[in-house]
């Protein structure tokens, strides 16, 4: 799979705005149309593009408690927690990571209240033996 600098300019404005017209695309990038085009294609057969999702403005994200729970499970649990985790919608990502901790999962609630609410949830599902939580007080650079 090869990508080339104008494609990750392409993915770029794509990840400011998944719903740019190709048209503008093009003009951005100084590129005809149907080469734009023919690009998404190829990057989308790839399987770079592997779709486009909603970004939320900043209104209302601004308004969501957003925090990351550290997770340490116990041996052979990563299956059965993955799936409990998953069923929790306020649960947003979740990671496998190396070091103390097992798995990360960015969350969001609308106050303290269901955060803290959220976080007793997390910490009650079987195969969770603890968590550290870190609420996050502002983004500093989204890409």
């Amino acid at each position: 799979m090869q990508v080339t600098d104008k494609d990750r300019a392409l993915l770029s404005l794509l990840a400011e705005n998944a719903r740019m017209p190709v048209a503008e695309l093009a003009r951005r990038l100084g590129l005809s149309r149907t080469t734009v085009q023919a690009r998404l294609e190829r990057l989308e057969e790839q399987g770079v593009i592997a779709g486009y999702a909603l970004r939320l403005s900043e209104a209302y994200a601004s308004g969501l408690i957003r925090a990351h729970v550290m997770i340490t499970m116990a041996p052979k649990a990563l299956a059965q927690v993955t799936a409990d985790l998953n069923a929790i919608r306020d649960v947003t990502a979740l990671y496998s990571v190396n070091g103390p901790y097992d798995l990360i999962a960015i969350v969001a609630a609308p106050s303290i209240a269901e955060l803290d609410r959220l976080i007793d949830r997390i910490g009650e599902v079987s195969g969770v033996e603890r968590t550290l939580s870190s609420i996050i007080l502002s983004t500093r650079i989204a890409r």
